[in-house]
This record gives C-alpha cells, sequence and structure tokens, in this order.
C-alpha cells in the first residue's frame, strides 16, 4: 500500500509539472503571434524550445512510472514473461456539497442541508475510488460509484441546465488534463479504471498454477469486456487514452495477454516430446505471436503511436518475435526427434502436418516428408534457423529499452530459448554439408481455447440509490419541474375524500369533485401527494395512502401535492464545455486543432444512449488504498498537446 501511494503521488507530481509547462507554452504562443518584433520572436521561439524539452522529457518520466517494476514485483519471483498492466486515471478532488444542496432546494423544494450524510457518502465513495485496491474489492469500489452515477445523472444533470460541478481527468498516458461539467465523463473515466484495475489484478496473479493462471485469463477478458463496452457507449471522448482508436488497440492487447496465459496454462503441466503435442504447441505459439503482431501493429499506427509508451511497443515486438520462435523451435523438434514407425497411425500424422502450413515446403507432400528422414532433417533445420533469427531478434528488441533492461526473468527466458535453438541446431548439424538451407515457410496458428471479451458480472448488480429520499427517480428527476408544494387542509365528509387515488409509489390525484372542499383550498386532479400530516408518502402506494388519509379525525389532516410543470418552455442552453463567463476548459482546447473555429458554442453534441447500471455492495474500506494528493488546477491552456488528431474536435463525450 506504501509503494502504491509513493507511485500515486509521483504520477500526480508529474501531472501538475505538465499543467504548468502547457500554460508556459500556451503564453509563448500567443506572445508570438501577437508580437512582430523579430527579436522579439527570436526569444520566444528559444523559450519556446525549452518549454517542448521539459515537457518531452515529463512525457518520459511519466510513461516510465506508467511501466514502473513495482508492477511486476510479483512477476520477477516467477519464470513468466511479464504483462503490460492499464495504468489508471487520476483525478482532483470533487465537491459535490454546495451544488447538490442548491439544486435540491431550488428544483426539488427541500432543505439541502438535510441530504447532507447522502452527500458525504458520495464523496466519500469517490474519494475511496481514487486509489482501489488491486484486487475484486477495488473492482467492487469501482462497479458501486459507477453505479450510484447512473443514479446521480437523471436526478440532478439535466441535459437543459448545467451545475457548478467540474470533473477533472488526467490522460493516463501523457497526463494532459481535462475539465468538464459533464458527468459523462467522471462516467468513462470509472468504466475505464475499472478495466485497468482488471488489467492490474491479471498481471499479478501468480501464474505458476492453475488457478492463477485462470484468475488471469478471466480478469484480462474482463477488462477487454470493458473496454469495449465504454467504446461502444461513449463517442467523442475528451480524453485521448479513451478515444475509439487507443481503446481499439487496448482491447487487443488485453486478449492478447489472455491468449498468452491460455497458452501458459496449457503448458504448465510440461510439454510432451510426442509428434502431434509438438505441433499442437507449436501452433499454440503461433496464435500468441499472432495476436501480439496485430497489437504491435496497432501501436506504430498514427496517431496511437504518438502516445503509447515505448516499453509496451517494444514489449509486443519482442512478445510476436519470442512466439514465432517457440512455434518453430517446436515444429523443429517434432520433425527432427519423431521418425514415422510402421505402427504410428500414417493418415493421421500427414493430416496433421498437412495442417501445418498453407504451402507446404517446396511443393513436397506430407507423406514425402515424413517418410523422407534427411527430408525431415532439413526442413526441422530451417525451422530452427527461423526460431534463432527470431530470439536473437527478441534480444536486439530488448536492448533498446531501458524498461525491458530492468526485467532480469525476461533477458534469462530469451537467452534460454536462444541457446536451446542452438543446441538443437549443433546436435542436427552435419560438418561436411554444405546445402543452402532452405527458409522455413510460417506456421498456421491455430488454438482450443480463443480468447474473448467479457462483461463482468458487475453490470447486473444493484445498488441503493443514496438520495432516494427525493422520491421515486422515474417521476422525481432533473428533468422534470413542478410547482412548489402546497399544503392543503383535508377534511372527510360522510368519509368521502371527493377524489381517487391512481399510480404506484407516487400516487396522483384522480376524479376529482370540483366542488368538494379540497378542490375550493386547491387540489388539482394530476397532482401528486407527497406527504399526509408528517409522514412522507413519496413511496408509498395507493393503499398505504388511504390507510393514512382514512386514519385522519374529524380536524381532518394536511396533505402536501406537487403539480407537473411543462417543461417544453424551458431555454436550452449551449451544449459545450465552455461556462458562463469563464475560459474555455482544456476539454475544448485538447482536441481542437482549427485556430479559426472561435465559436464553441455552435458544437453539436450527439444524441447520449442509453447507459447500462452497474452496481455491488459498498466495499470501501477493503477496496481502497491510500489517496492521491490534489493536483493544482488554475486554469486553462490556449493550445492542445501536439500529439492529437486533429480529427477528434467534439468537446462532449456524446
Amino acid at each position: 500500500m506504501e509503494c502504491r501511494s509513493k507511485l500515486q503521488n509521483k504520477r500526480a507530481h508529474i501531472n501538475q509539472q505538465i499543467i504548468k509547462q502547457m500554460r508556459m507554452r500556451a503564453g509563448a504562443e500567443n506572445l508570438l503571434k501577437a508580437t512582430s518584433n523579430n527579436k522579439v520572436r527570436e526569444q520566444v521561439v528559444l523559450e519556446l524550445s525549452y518549454v517542448n524539452s521539459d515537457l518531452q522529457l515529463l512525457m518520459e518520466q511519466l510513461e516510465g512510472l506508467n511501466s514502473s517494476v513495482d508492477v511486476y514485483q510479483n512477476v520477477q519471483e516467477m519464470s513468466s514473461i511479464p504483462l503490460i498492466p492499464l495504468g489508471l486515471k487520476e483525478t482532483k478532488d470533487v465537491d459535490f456539497s454546495v451544488a447538490l444542496k442548491d439544486l435540491i432546494l431550488e428544483h426539488y423544494s427541500e432543505d439541502g442541508s438535510n441530504f447532507q450524510a447522502e452527500i458525504d457518502d458520495l464523496m466519500d465513495l469517490r474519494q475511496a475510488c481514487r486509489t482501489p485496491s488491486r484486487n475484486p474489492s477495488g473492482v467492487d469500489l469501482l462497479a458501486s460509484y459507477f453505479s450510484q452515477l447512473s443514479f446521480l445523472e437523471p436526478r440532478f444533470f439535466s441535459p437543459t441546465r448545467q451545475i457548478a460541478i467540474f470533473f477533472t481527468w488526467y490522460d493516463s498516458f501523457t497526463g494532459v488534463p481535462v475539465c468538464q461539467q459533464n458527468i459523462s465523463l467522471e462516467k468513462a473515466s470509472m468504466l475505464f479504471n475499472m478495466a485497468a484495475l482488471y488489467s492490474q489484478i491479471g498481471t499479478r496473479a501468480d501464474r505458476q498454477t492453475q488457478a492463477g493462471l485462470e484468475d488471469a485469463i478471466a480478469a484480462f477478458q474482463k477488462s477487454a469486456g470493458v473496454l469495449h463496452y465504454l467504446k461502444e457507449t461513449f463517442t467523442h471522448t475528451p480524453s485521448y487514452d479513451m478515444s475509439p482508436a487507443m481503446l481499439s488497440m487496448l482491447i487487443r492487447l488485453m486478449l492478447a495477454q489472455a491468449q498468452e496465459c491460455m497458452f501458459e496454462q496449457i503448458t504448465l503441466p510440461g510439454i510432451r516430446n510426442e509428434f502431434f503435442s509438438l505441433l499442437k504447441i507449436a501452433q499454440e505459439a503461433a496464435k500468441v505471436g499472432e495476436t501480439y503482431s496485430e497489437v504491435h501493429q496497432s501501436m506504430i499506427q498514427t496517431p496511437i503511436k504518438n502516445n503509447v509508451p515505448f516499453f509496451w511497443t517494444t514489449m509486443s515486438e519482442l512478445k510476436t518475435n519470442h512466439y514465432n520462435s517457440l512455434a518453430h523451435y517446436f515444429v523443429s523438434t517434432a520433425l527432427l526427434d519423431h521418425q514415422l514407425a510402421p505402427s504410428d497411425d500414417e493418415d493421421k500424422q500427414e493430416k496433421a502436418l498437412s495442417q501445418l502450413y498453407d504451402t507446404m515446403p517446396e511443393g513436397r507432400s506430407p507423406l514425402d516428408i515424413l517418410k523422407n528422414k534427411e527430408e525431415r532433417r532439413r526442413i526441422g533445420k530451417a525451422h530452427l534457423q527461423r526460431s534463432i533469427m527470431g530470439h536473437e531478434e527478441a534480444i536486439r528488441i530488448h536492448s533498446r529499452c531501458r524498461h525491458l533492461q530492468k526485467l532480469d526473468i525476461l533477458s534469462e527466458i530469451l537467452q534460454a530459448g536462444l541457446k536451446r535453438s542452438l543446441t538443437k541446431f549443433e546436435q542436427n548439424d552435419k560438418e561436411d554439408e554444405f546445402t543452402d538451407y532452405m527458409l522455413a515457410p510460417d506456421i498456421i496458428s491455430k488454438t482450443e481455447k480463443k480468447a474473448e471479451m467479457e462483461i463482468p458480472a458487475a453490470t447486473k448488480v444493484k445498488v441503493k440509490d443514496l438520495f432516494q429520499r427525493l422520491g421515486p427517480l422515474s417521476v422525481f428527476s432533473a428533468k422534470q419541474r413542478w410547482s412548489a408544494p402546497r399544503t392543503i387542509r383535508l377534511r372527510l365528509q360522510d368519509r368521502d375524500l371527493g377524489f381517487t387515488l391512481k399510480g404506484d409509489a407516487p400516487v396522483q390525484i384522480q376524479s376529482l369533485d370540483p366542488l368538494c372542499p379540497a378542490a375550493a383550498e386547491g387540489l388539482k386532479e394530476g397532482d401528486y401527494l407527497v406527504a399526509v400530516g408528517d409522514t412522507e408518502c413519496k413511496w408509498l402506494g395507493v393503499s398505504d395512502v388511504m390507510k393514512l388519509l382514512k386514519g385522519a379525525d374529524e380536524e381532518g389532516v394536511n396533505i402536501r401535492v406537487v403539480s407537473m410543470l411543462d417543461s417544453s418552455s424551458q431555454p436550452m442552453p449551449t451544449k459545450s464545455a465552455t461556462y458562463g463567463g469563464l475560459p474555455k476548459t482544456y476539454s475544448m482546447i485538447c482536441l481542437a486543432h482549427d485556430e479559426d473555429d472561435k465559436n464553441p458554442k455552435s458544437r453539436k453534441v450527439a444524441k447520449k444512449p442509453s447507459f447500462l447500471s452497474w452496481g455491488l455492495k459498498n466495499k470501501q474500506k477493503s477496496g481502497s488504498t491510500l489517496s492521491l494528493p490534489n493536483a493544482d488546477y488554475n486554469g486553462p491552456w490556449n493550445r492542445p498537446c501536439p500529439t492529437y488528431p486533429s480529427s477528434c474536435n467534439e468537446s462532449a463525450l456524446y
């Protein structure tokens, strides 16, 4: 827990420095545009070069923390290749208290101070989510807060108005901050952190046991499932780490690591030196190499390559070469060590070998290769050559990344693989053989169990709405408008109320007698009955409310009702990330490359899709570690990070 806190503190400090440098760069660029003095321009250009250099160094430091060896402290004790975890997004404190109290008073006509306990619980829950523990309790914690956001959004965040609550989140790769009033940024960031936490759980699993590998596979598949859900639900995200291109790459990475764990699960009991077993393992290894090749190709595409840590790119390239080399080694072993015997199933071996390649080596038939010892030896040595070349390339890749060099276990595994292939080659090499070696064909990848995305079961768990005292969400929501509560004295005449009730909670007045005393005091048909005497009845059904009314004495009883107002006449505020009288938030600027676009209010916001509710029981104490310090944020910037894509210029998440 202490190491975790130190790492988070370092990340927060670097984020503060990035903010400072971005401000300095924005000021220098504005001065450069405003001045025509050549001497001043030269000085500003020089200062800009220093600022950009400092920014580059800060980005590298942040990358170093994202690739921290602390994440691999469990792996170092194992004999497995390290996996890549996804870093959590960081955020600043959010004060819900003032804004929610004001809204409760203004919109719901209730004293906001009566809900201080609920507001405190919400803020405590969010604070705990900033540093969740790396275990299922931490995931439950994030899911619990995410579920509360699904209640909070319709309760307080109306599409026709904004409240003074600002959410600030930092990009997990670049450290660039995004600040918006849109609660969708909060929900999307929480999903991202849930996926990141699953990836860290998978990374820390004990991969020397079958149970540990099962946990790792499940965690990576769930991480991919959450990322896929995030990608499909949110569009035009202002933070680049949640852009569709980046999420697609992360999904591939999580599934590749799940596939790698499946390969380790197959090989954990040991690999039998038997023809069919070796071919099967070879194709499984080729499958892992293929998945990492796809990950690497997506990482080196623009603009992802400008933001993905170099450590990630080199690791995916290294694993592509390593697992392809393993595949060639296992095929060579099958061809060199196993001669077709009369007792063997000739048809079965011929079929297995024919399914290993797209085209057979040099047009040979599978049966000819199986029966000809020299041909098998020649093809086997060709596979060994490719295995040796692949391991040598993996070692070269390992040497060029200082973060990989810190992982001693990785170097040992690569050296052992190369030594094994060289030894095998020497055992089958003849001194008098001068024939040019053929190029071994590619191996068809194949797996018995393919890694698939899995939506966590947490999506089906419900939690209690913290603000349920305000009434049923279907009626008492931010998009509805009511009159102020009215108190009406209700007197029964011959046990007759003068009206009937309908609906579930809350009940409505219907069939109102216009001549009854209640109507004379202002009761209207369609009014919602919210209290009888001192008893709140927003959650009571017809039968319970009738018991309260008929239990009144001859003096009568006071009831409180509200009337639904027409909300069509409400003015629609501008849908943008600019808030009244204040400068632009960075969420607008970081994606706006068109300098001529100076009217952010004209940006269109797509219709918001429905959002799946997540929920779990609150486990704050077991699900959170120490909290982060606040990152200082006092103002906006005028230009984005230059690596951001110019195609994404929307300010909202939807």
